[in-house]
């Protein structure tokens, strides 16, 4: 199974393209601290695609804390300069969560930046009660 959940900060703005399809993709960097605080964070490349690529570009700064979750993939290509096959590591983002407010990004004026910016979950299925 593959499937990743990271929690950290931005490393910059989102980076937003639009296609002529009308669908939208958002790319940026996730720092995540390393076990043992002396140490460098961790750095992560984010993609994320469609309504999540909007809440991204709406509410996501540089320094803000967020939590997502999705899967590892790797980008591909060809150097155009050397001609050499290239690679990164991607995580292909499903969920993301908002976990500052704009008070912690420094908006100052100390309001949420949005509640869950996920997906709204599938409500519950009714379950029949089952006699222990």
């Amino acid at each position: 199974m593959n499937n990743i959940t990271l929690v950290g900060r931005a490393g910059r703005d989102p980076e937003v393209r639009y296609f002529e399809s009308g669908t939208m993709v958002a790319n940026f960097s996730l720092a995540v601290n390393a076990y043992k605080k002396d140490e460098a964070p961790d750095w992560f490349n984010l993609t994320i695609w469609g309504k999540q690529a909007q809440v991204a570009a709406d509410y996501v700064n540089k320094g803000s804390q967020i939590a997502v979750s999705g899967r590892m993939t790797s980008e591909k290509w060809t150097d155009r300069a050397t001609g050499e096959e290239r690679s990164k590591p991607v995580v292909v983002v499903d969920r993301i969560t908002l976990l500052s407010s704009k008070r912690d990004s420094g908006d100052g004026d100390g309001e949420q930046a949005a509640p869950a910016a996920a997906a709204p979950a599938p409500a519950p299925a009714a379950s029949a009660a089952v006699p222990f």
